[in-house]
């Protein structure tokens, strides 16, 4: 059984940033894909950014060149720079991560962008 905790999340205005944190454990996540995924109000979840084990990354359109995904494995952890937020990024984001034994959720953080 592997538990996701997201952090980092909170309330910004348009134009600012946030780090959401993603810690595991129960397993080491040095060896999986992990991601990143958000889902609005009345919208099904949509992935935002996802990276595999050695580090290669892609990016939905909507936050290409604003956001950046990255994985630190001596902490067990994945991050998600969000930069230039919009009110279109207001969401509640989850972490995933992809074992041989199946995905797992954390419970979501939420992001929001008001003006």
């Amino acid at each position: 059984q592997v538990q996701l905790v997201e952090s980092g999340g909170g309330s910004v205005q348009p134009g600012e940033s946030l780090r959401l944190s993603c810690t595991a454990s129960g397993s080491i996540i040095s060896g999986y894909a992990m991601g990143w995924y958000r889902q609005a109000p009345r919208k099904a979840r949509e992935l935002v950014a996802s990276i595999i084990s050695g580090g290669s990354s892609n990016y939905a359109d909507p936050v290409k060149g604003r956001f950046t995904i990255s994985r630190d494995n001596a902490k067990n952890t994945l991050y998600l720079q969000m930069n230039s937020l919009g009110v279109e990024d207001k969401a509640v984001y989850y972490c995933h991560i992809s074992t041989y034994r199946g995905g797992y959720w954390g419970k979501g953080a939420q992001v929001t962008v008001s003006s």
